[in-house]
C-alpha cells in the first residue's frame, strides 16, 4: 500500500470529489483556546457549496457543552450541521446499564465532564464500592500525567472493574501545549490487564452515529490531525482522509514531504488521501 499522501494547498482542490465532511475539532477547528478562523471558514464554504458537515470529536461531553466551548473560543455555530461526540455515545452505554439497576460508579476525570451522566440513576463513589469506572480524563490535566495514577489504577485492577473510556485520545492540544487525555489512562489500565470499553475514534461504532447525521451522503471525507484516532478511524470506516499536519503531530512533521509523511503513516499503519499544514479552503 502507498502511504504517501497528496500534498494540497487548500480543501478546494479535492472538495469536488466529496458530498460531505466528517471533521475533527481539537487541533483542526481550534487549539484548545482559540478558533482557527480559516478552518471554520473552509467548513462553511464546503457546507454552502457541497454538502453537510458533521463534527466528530472525542470530547467526553454532551453536545451543548461542546457548543458552549465553541462560543468561548470563537468557533461559529454555522460552519457545521451536527456534532457527534464520544461523550454522547458513552452516555447511551451508561443509560442502558442503569435500566438494569442503579449504577455505583467511580468517575475518573474532571468535574466539567459530569454532563455525561447528569440525570442518570448513577451514584458516584470510590474504588472500593464501585461497580464500574468511567474515565473521561485526568482530574487535573494541567499538572498531572498518567504516572500519577499508577496506584489508583492498581486498586481498580484488584477489583477487576471494567473501565469505560469516554475519550480514546492519548493527548490533545490546549493552547499549543499537549495534555494527557482519558485514552492515556485507559492504555495504562490495559497494560496491567484491565478491561476497557472505548467510545470514540478510532473505534468503528462511533461512525454509525456519524452516518446517521450525514443525511444520506454517499462520499464523505474525513479530516483530522490524529493519525491514531482520526486517520485510523477513517481508514477502518472506509472513508477517505485528509490529514492536518500542524496538530498533535506537529513536531513530527517538520519535513512536510510526501516521503516523510508516508513513512510516518506506514509506521502508524494508516493512509490518507491528502495532507496539508492547516485546514484552509
Amino acid at each position: 500500500m502507498n502511504h504517501s499522501p497528496e500534498l494540497i494547498n487548500g480543501l478546494r482542490e479535492i472538495a469536488p470529489g466529496y458530498d460531505a465532511l466528517v471533521c475533527d475539532v481539537w487541533g483542526v477547528l481550534h487549539n484548545g483556546s482559540l478558533a482557527n478562523r480559516e478552518a471554520c471558514a473552509a467548513l462553511k464554504t464546503f457546507r454552502d457549496t457541497r454538502g453537510p458537515v458533521v463534527l466528530l470529536t472525542n470530547a467526553p461531553r454532551p453536545v451543548r457543552d461542546v457548543e458552549e466551548m465553541f462560543r468561548k473560543f470563537g468557533v461559529p455555530l454555522d460552519c457545521y450541521d451536527a456534532i457527534v461526540t464520544s461523550g454522547v455515545a458513552t452516555r447511551e452505554d451508561l443509560e442502558a446499564r442503569t435500566k438494569v439497576a442503579r449504577l455505583r460508579m467511580l468517575h475518573l476525570g474532571p468535574e466539567r465532564d459530569r454532563g455525561i451522566f447528569e440525570g442518570l440513576d448513577i451514584q458516584t463513589t470510590d474504588v472500593e464500592h464501585a461497580d464500574i469506572v468511567l474515565c473521561s480524563g485526568l482530574y487535573d490535566d494541567d499538572t498531572e500525567t498518567p504516572s500519577d495514577y499508577t496506584d489508583l489504577l492498581a486498586r481498580v485492577r484488584l477489583r477487576s472493574l471494567t473501565m469505560i473510556c469516554a475519550n480514546p485520545d492519548w493527548v490533545v492540544q490546549r493552547g499549543g501545549k499537549l495534555i494527557y487525555c482519558a485514552g492515556a489512562l485507559a492504555n495504562e489500565y490495559e497494560k496491567i490487564g484491565g478491561a476497557v470499553v472505548y467510545y470514540g475514534k478510532p473505534k468503528t461504532a462511533i461512525y454509525n452515529n456519524v452516518r446517521a447525521a450525514l443525511r444520506g451522503a454517499q462520499k464523505p471525507l474525513a479530516i483530522g490531525d490524529g493519525m491514531h484516532t482520526d486517520i485510523k478511524g477513517a481508514n477502518a470506516a472506509g472513508l477517505d482522509a485528509l490529514f492536518i499536519a500542524d496538530g498533535i503531530h506537529g513536531e513530527d512533521v517538520a519535513d512536510m514531504t510526501p516521503g516523510h509523511l508516508g513513512k510516518l503513516f506506514a509506521d502508524a499503519g494508516v493512509h490518507a488521501r491528502a495532507a496539508m499544514r492547516t485546514l484552509v479552503w
